[in-house]
């Protein structure tokens, strides 16, 4: 069995559900607490043993490349004035892991975007981390995946159950149960499906692990939802032939594409980082009070 090596994250939507920041500040840039919303996603990744990154971008999104970059005026900076825990940090994130950056050049859709990862994944098992989602977790989702992987030998896809409004704008699973617990057995799926055309309550939120067979299929695809190459027809393919995997992963998953979720990942974050958690539990009791 092949060691789980590498990921991909796409992270070149436009982001409109944010703007208008996002007009200026690319959405996986706007911070969580003190870090920006994509180094939860590449340290996850790291936390569960992926080497090789890769970033799917487009113009306008420099800014997260020179976040993984080492800044010498910073490091220089603040070694010279003593702050050599803060110049650490920030080499830290420069060394984490080998971090690529590609760009998509037209926003075709996520099938599109994970097509152009071909000659990274080679001939290798690889993981797609949706860019749009943070899941805070004790283990991280991605080594969830891969102990799946590790005991069926099939793509793995991480669920959860959702509302049928959110079924709208996410997926639908067709499963069967299997000897494991939280895990089933796909053998079909839809995208963004009509009222009535749903399989199941249990969509795919943030994370899959694929094997490199999907690129051919991915290269066949006809527009789908939106007018886009879509991952999840690639993948109903693969789950219609041979079946896949479905894991219902442990962790709260939020959506870094709404405003909504990224209030509440800060809130989550910030009410477990050591220099804000006092202070901003204080702030919501006061706050609650006046709450009707």
């Amino acid at each position: 069995m092949q060691k789980i090596r590498k990921a991909i994250i796409p992270a070149a939507g436009l982001g409109t559900r944010m703007l208008p920041i996002s007009h200026a500040v690319p959405k996986e840039m706007l911070p969580i607490v003190d870090m920006p919303a994509i180094s939860y996603l590449v340290e996850e990744a790291v936390k569960s043993g992926i080497e090789e990154i890769l970033v799917i971008t487009n113009r306008d999104k420099d800014a997260m490349e020179n976040f993984f970059d080492l800044n010498v005026e910073y490091d220089t900076t603040l070694t010279a004035k003593g702050k050599l825990e803060e110049a650490e940090r920030l080499r830290g994130i420069a060394n984490m892991a080998n971090v690529y950056f590609l760009r998509q050049r037209e926003t075709k859709g996520l099938g599109h975007a994970v097509g152009r990862a071909r000659s990274f994944v080679g001939d290798e098992p690889f993981i797609v981390m949706y860019g749009d989602d943070i899941i805070f977790s004790e283990v991280p989702v991605c080594r969830q995946l891969a102990e799946v992987y590790e005991k069926y030998g099939r793509p793995v896809v991480g669920v959860k159950p959702v509302t049928p409004e959110q079924l709208r704008k996410y997926s639908s699973l067709k499963v069967d149960p299997t000897d494991t617990e939280r895990v089933t057995f796909c053998t079909d799926m839809i995208e963004k499906p009509k009222p009535g055309c749903e399989f199941s309550n249990l969509s795919i939120l943030g994370r899959v692990l694929l094997t490199p067979d999907v690129f051919d299929i991915i290269d066949a695809l006809e527009p789908g939802a939106g007018g886009e190459y879509q991952l999840t027809d690639a993948m109903a393919k693969m789950a219609r032939a041979d079946g896949i995997y479905a894991l219902e992963f442990e962790g709260e998953r939020f959506d870094m594409g709404s405003k909504l979720g990224f209030l509440t990942a800060n809130i989550t974050k910030g009410l477990a980082h050591p220099e804000t958690a006092e202070g901003l539990r204080e702030y919501i009791l006061e706050l609650a009070r006046t709450l009707k």
